[in-house]
């Protein structure tokens, strides 16, 4: 009797299992995902492919995600978003100079983005803007908006608080930032062809050095 009010709630050892496992799959379907767009490229990606990966039929992934569009947006907002929901957190929490700021904000971008799979994706969408310019404004206005609306309120802080001088704060923030990509997007592209070794830490380093003393007062900046 048991094993029969098992079988028909759910509540014995499958139940729950197989619960989990349903729980699991738009996570599944994701991973999968993020690894077959930035190894095909979103035109190349394939649905079939990435269901095959998550273990799941195709009909499985459009019961979670009505399109490939959508399936893409959802990778980001899964992935990416939440490192810059983090780093939103780290600058409002932050009580030290902008300048230690800026250099822990860069270190943290860095571990998460640069050096993982993530940093694929501003590659991809480089390669694939023009074929879909719809996804393309997805990711300014989600992730490219949103990265330098952090860093331009680290800047305008040490700017009010004395430490940095007045600059252009639009233009500061992308000079801020193009060498990270650069950077991320080298390193997922041509560096495999590359017979010289690139050290990633002392080109970090560097760049924050030289930024930050691009926008130092006059006073400091000879400290």
């Amino acid at each position: 009797m048991t094993a029969d009010r098992n079988s028909r709630t759910g509540s014995g050892a499958h139940g729950p299992r197989w619960r989990r496992r349903r729980e699991a799959r738009p996570g599944e379907i994701l991973e999968a995902a993020l690894q077959v767009f930035v190894q095909r490229g979103f035109a190349q990606a394939r649905m079939e492919e990435i269901a095959r990966r998550a273990g799941v039929t195709k009909g499985t992934v459009y019961l979670y995600f009505a399109s490939k569009e959508e399936l893409f947006r959802a990778v980001v907002r899964e992935t990416i978003t939440p490192q810059l929901e983090l780093i939103e957190r780290i600058v409002a929490e932050h009580r030290g100079s902008a300048a230690e700021l800026f250099r822990q904000l860069v270190r943290r971008w860095w571990t998460v983005v640069g050096e993982t799979e993530l940093a694929r994706l501003p590659k991809l969408m480089v390669a694939e803007a023009a074929n879909f310019p719809e996804l393309a404004e997805f990711f300014v206005r989600e992730v490219v908006q949103r990265a330098r609306g952090i860093v331009g309120g680290v800047l305008r802080r040490g700017i009010a608080a004395g430490e940095f001088r007045e600059v252009d704060v639009e233009a500061a923030v992308r000079l801020a930032v193009a060498p990270l990509l650069a950077a991320a997007i080298y390193r997922h592209s041509l560096l495999p062809c590359d017979s010289e070794p690139w050290d990633f830490q002392k080109y970090l380093d560097l760049h924050v050095e030289f930024f930050l003393r691009g926008i130092a007062r006059a006073e400091a900046s000879h400290d």
